[in-house]
């Protein structure tokens, strides 16, 4: 599962795409009002972003935050790894963080690697192809 520190990331960061005309930076309050994400909690997480190069931080009465980067430039796989590491299931299955399973069989005969191998792939093949300028269809599929 999503962190709910990945969550709010993402739903900040949507945010800031959707305001990417607007000529002013976008305030705080308004973001943790509209994505309903505690005030403390958003200023840490953008204050991370910014550090990433990923947002930009604007001080003062009219401050605020914008995208430093184009929308289409920030993918959610981007944002995944950053706020959690790893698009992996499981330790053995991380391509960055790669460790050993406790109590589990050697990883050239264990199955369950293999398998959460491929569901990271595939994860990491959706998140790479979708950025924060896709337009998502807040409707589920199916």
């Amino acid at each position: 599962m999503l962190s709910q520190k990945t969550r709010y990331t993402i739903r900040a960061l949507q945010h800031l795409a959707d305001q990417v005309d607007r000529s002013d930076p976008v305030p705080l309050a308004e973001i943790s009002e509209k994505q309903n994400i505690p005030a403390k909690f958003l200023t840490v997480i953008l204050s991370e972003m910014s550090r990433e190069g990923i947002v930009l931080s604007f001080r003062g009465r009219d401050g605020g935050y914008k995208l430093a980067l184009p929308a289409v430039d920030i993918s959610y796989g981007d944002i995944v790894r950053l706020t959690r590491g790893s698009l992996a299931l499981v330790p053995c299955a991380s391509r960055y963080a790669h460790e050993k399973c406790k109590n589990c069989v050697a990883e050239d005969v264990c199955r369950l690697r293999s398998l959460m191998l491929q569901v990271r792939d595939e994860t990491a093949s959706v998140l790479d192809r979708i950025t924060l300028a896709d337009k998502i269809d807040p409707t589920p599929v199916g």
